[in-house]
């Protein structure tokens, strides 16, 4: 699972896996294997990946699908990997609307 994620998120990224290797100090053929699913990366370099792509290491390693964010906070609000750019707008939106109406609210 680590394998197949990696790769995603490296090319997503637009990271080779030479460039990737240098940063864990690795050669490129360790990022091949890992990302063959022929060895794991060890608990530090997850880490570095994880905060390098910023996602949990949660679902680097296939524990969870969705992609929560490594700086996560407890105000963090994960949202369907279905909505479009236009939805998550409509979300920030939302949240402007309700902080408007909050503050109104307050002035009173």
């Amino acid at each position: 699972m680590i394998g197949e994620r990696l790769q995603e998120l490296r090319k997503d990224h637009g990271v080779s896996q030479a460039q990737l290797a240098e940063l864990l100090g690795v050669s490129h053929y360790t990022i091949s294997s890992y990302e063959c699913n022929r060895s794991d990366p060890d608990d530090n370099s997850k880490i570095i990946i994880a905060k390098l792509f910023d996602v949990s290491v949660d679902y680097l390693i296939g524990l969870i699908d969705e992609p929560l964010s490594f700086n996560r906070n407890n105000r963090s609000l994960p949202l369907p990997q279905s909505f479009t750019k236009a939805d998550c707008d409509n979300v920030l939106d939302y949240i402007k609307y309700l902080e408007f109406k909050k503050n109104k609210f307050n002035e009173r």
